[in-house]
C-alpha cells in the first residue's frame, strides 16, 4: 500500500500563508464597502462608497455616526442617485434632522437640485421642515431659487399652512411678491389653495404685515380680496380690507 505523501515544514507554512492571504482578500472588499474605520478607501472603491452613502441615508436604521464614518472614508458627499438627488436631499425628504446636520456640516450643497428642481432648501421650505430649513439658510441657501413651478420656497409654504416656515423665510429675505408660473404669489396661493382656517389666516396676516401687495391679481385679473370673498373666508377678507385691498 503506497504511503500518503507528507510535506515538510516549509511547504506547510507556504500553504497556510496562501490560505491566510486568500481569506484576507475575501474580507477586504466587504470592509471597504461597509466603510469600517481605519480602512483606507482606494479610488476604485469610492464609487461603491458613494452608493452606500445614498442607501445609508435612506435607511432609518442607520444612524448619524455611521453616516459620518462613510464620509470620513471618502464617500462623495454630493453624489446623486438615479433621480438626481444628493444624500442631503434624501435626508431632507425623510426630515432626518441629525443626518442632514452632519451632511451640511461636512459641506453638502444645500442648493443642489434633483431632476424635478427640488433642492434641500426648497424641499425643507415647502414641507415645513423648519430645523433643516434653518440649517440651509445658515449655509447659504439661494433665496431666489425656484421649484419646478417657478415658485420660491415661500409660496408652497404659504399654501400648505406652515406658519413658522413662512415667518422664517420672510425674515430671511424671500421676496413676498414673487409670482410663479401659475401667476400666483404666496398671498394668492394661501387664499386659493388654503382652507381659510386659522393657519392660513395667520399666514395672510404675516404676509400683509411683511408688505405683500394685497391688490396684485392673478393671470385672470382676480385679486386676493375677490378670491377670499368667493370662498367665504371672512376673517381673511377683514385682514385684506384693513390693508387697503380692493
Amino acid at each position: 500500500m503506497p504511503e500518503t505523501p507528507t510535506f515538510g515544514r516549509a511547504a506547510t507554512k507556504a500553504l497556510q500563508r496562501g490560505a491566510w492571504i486568500t481569506r484576507r482578500s475575501a474580507i477586504a472588499l466587504p470592509l471597504a464597502v461597509l466603510g469600517v474605520a481605519g480602512h483606507s478607501t482606494t479610488a476604485a472603491e469610492r464609487p461603491m462608497n458613494e452608493k452606500v452613502l445614498l442607501r445609508a441615508v435612506m435607511n432609518e436604521d442607520i444612524d448619524v455616526v455611521r453616516i459620518r464614518d462613510l464620509l470620513s472614508d471618502g464617500a462623495d458627499i454630493d453624489a446623486r442617485d438615479e433621480a438626481g438627488r444628493t444624500a442631503l436631499l434624501i435626508a431632507t425628504h425623510g426630515n432626518r434632522i441629525e443626518v442632514a446636520k452632519a451632511l451640511i456640516e461636512s459641506g453638502a450643497d444645500v442648493n443642489a437640485k434633483d431632476r424635478i428642481n427640488d433642492s434641500p432648501y426648497l424641499y425643507a421650505g415647502a414641507h415645513g421642515y423648519l430645523e433643516i430649513l434653518k440649517m440651509t439658510l445658515v449655509r447659504g441657501a439661494d433665496l431666489k431659487s425656484t421649484n419646478r413651478f417657478g415658485g420660491t420656497a415661500l409660496i408652497p409654504a404659504a399654501e400648505r399652512g406652515h406658519v413658522e416656515t413662512v415667518r422664517t423665510l420672510i425674515e430671511a429675505g424671500v421676496d413676498v411678491d414673487h409670482v410663479n408660473n401659475l401667476g400666483w404669489t404666496a398671498l394668492l396661493e394661501a387664499i386659493i389653495l388654503g382652507d381659510g382656517g386659522e393657519r392660513h389666516r395667520l399666514i395672510v396676516e404675516i404676509l400683509v404685515k411683511a408688505g405683500a401687495n394685497v391688490n396684485l391679481a392673478d393671470r385672470d385679473g382676480v385679486k386676493p380680496l375677490q378670491h377670499a370673498r368667493t370662498r367665504g373666508y371672512r376673517k381673511i377678507e377683514t385682514i385684506l380690507v384693513a390693508a387697503g385691498a380692493m
